[in-house]
């Protein structure tokens, strides 16, 4: 479901939205502002998916407001004039709805706004998911790495060595330890020091200045104790 807010003027305008949204299914009203000044109040407090926006408003116009926000939601454009058409297309906004309009015009840029914003979670989701395997260049040659299968990782200025528990031999490839900890994020592998990231499930004991895993000591850097720490002791919810 989609929060929405509506930001008009004219109050028969914001009437009609108002039962419009009561219509359809997939939206949910959060607040009618009579300006753009009241939205952006909203805006700072509520998480908003959607935005019906009339453009000519006094004080701040509409394309104002969608100017000074950094990242905006969907925006339909709502207006008596056509000249601001192009404008509002070049600010990416979904639709742009002429005063007069049908309630099909309405509930089909509704619809492109669903269709844009369940995209937009769907990519979402895919960059937080976390990923399982990833290749690494070694010799000329795509390597697999199971992330499952890492005990560590160790920096060498610009190679890194993986560890895995399959092999006896590390797997050397020229990468930075910050960029495969890019990828490899906590908790679920952590920096204890400035030349070594590890598999939180691998650790067995955490000493004064070591982490172990297994017969395995990895020293612990003074800077990186705040990430052991958290691990050790996640913050009640």
């Amino acid at each position: 479901m989609m929060r929405c807010i509506v930001v008009d003027d004219e109050p028969l305008i914001r009437e009609l939205l108002e039962d419009n949204i009561r219509q359809i299914a997939f939206l949910q009203l959060v607040q009618v502002c009579k300006s753009a000044l009241e939205a952006v109040e909203i805006l700072q407090k509520e998480k908003i998916d959607l935005i019906l926006l009339d453009i000519q408003m006094p004080r701040l116009t509409g394309l104002q407001l969608l100017k000074s926000l950094d990242t905006p939601p969907l925006v339909i454009v709502i207006t008596a004039y056509e000249k601001y058409a192009l404008e509002g297309f070049d600010l990416n906004v979904v639709d742009y709805l002429l005063k007069p309009f049908s309630f099909e015009r309405f509930l089909k840029a509704c619809n492109r706004a669903n269709d844009l914003f369940h995209l937009q979670q769907k990519k979402e989701l895919t960059a937080l998911a976390p990923i399982d395997h990833f290749f690494v260049n070694v010799e000329y040659t795509q390597v697999k790495i199971v992330v499952a299968d890492i005990e560590y990782i160790e920096g060498l200025k610009d190679y890194i060595k993986i560890y895995l528990t399959s092999s006896a031999k590390p797997v050397l490839t020229r990468m930075t330890l910050k960029a495969i900890e890019n990828k490899l994020k906590p908790p679920v592998f952590i920096r204890i020091h400035k030349s070594f990231l590890i598999a939180s499930d691998k650790i067995t004991t955490v000493k004064r200045d070591f982490v172990c895993l297994g017969k395995k000591e990895l020293p612990l850097g003074d800077f990186y104790k705040k990430n052991i720490n958290f691990l050790l002791n996640p913050p009640e919810l």
